[in-house]
């Protein structure tokens, strides 16, 4: 049964290679392109982040337009006449 192998142990043969990957044109071609790869994820979860935020605001926003919009209707709605003799059949 093969040893179990520490994760550290393995770091210098794991250097081996990438040096060994940055010499040749192709590996160190995909070696960048995972680079980029990783940049352009961190930079995208940053913006997912801001978009969240964003869209808590505007829920926020909707609930006051909601509230606001109430209460303007409350207040337009006309009150029903109540003194005699001001109706179009007083007389």
């Amino acid at each position: 049964m093969p040893e179990a192998k520490n994760p550290l142990a393995q770091l210098p043969s794991l250097q081996e290679v990438l040096d060994r990957a940055s010499k040749n044109p192709a590996a160190s071609r995909v070696l960048e392109s995972a680079n980029q790869l990783r940049e352009r994820v961190d930079e995208l979860s940053k913006k997912i982040r801001g978009i969240d935020a964003l869209e808590e605001k505007v829920v926020s926003l909707e609930k006051r337009v909601a509230a606001l919009e109430k209460r303007s209707r409350r207040a337009a709605k006309p009150k029903p006449e109540t003194s005699a003799g001001t109706g179009p059949t007083a007389g």
